[in-house]
């Protein structure tokens, strides 16, 4: 579930849902890919493992300014739309990659946030021209 937090009575930010879907097919993989091969099973399963620990960690929240990431409720950084150049969702069957492309820099993200919501909120602030 989205949630809705009002700044004031006229701002409204927009923080996406956590998404484990991605972590929890890499560490089904990894089971799998274990009787094969342990060390490929055992990297992909730290793969998961990391992801899962970001999914629960990593926050993303749409302003009306800016794209801000926050780690366990804190801001870590903050991507002004104004900086912005381009944006792309990699694989559109299933989501798994989220490009961003800023003025002086690139930035890719793992969808470990509800896909469709961050589309919506990607079109509302920057809108593909």
């Amino acid at each position: 579930m989205t949630t809705n937090i009002p700044i004031d009575n006229s701002v409204e930010v927009v923080e996406l849902d956590p998404n484990y879907k991605i972590p929890l097919i890499l560490m089904a993989i990894a089971v799998l890919l274990c009787i094969f091969s342990p060390w490929v099973g055992g990297a992909i399963a730290l793969l998961g493992l990391f992801l899962t620990i970001q999914t629960a960690l990593i926050r993303l929240q749409f302003t009306p300014e800016s794209l801000v990431v926050l780690r366990s409720g804190k801001i870590i950084r903050s991507f002004p739309y104004s900086d912005w150049l381009n944006w792309e969702i990699f694989w559109s069957p299933v989501p798994i990659l989220f490009y961003f492309r800023e003025v002086n820099s690139i930035h890719f993200l793992p969808i470990i946030f509800d896909p469709k919501t961050l589309v919506d909120c990607l079109n509302k602030h920057y809108p593909r021209k």
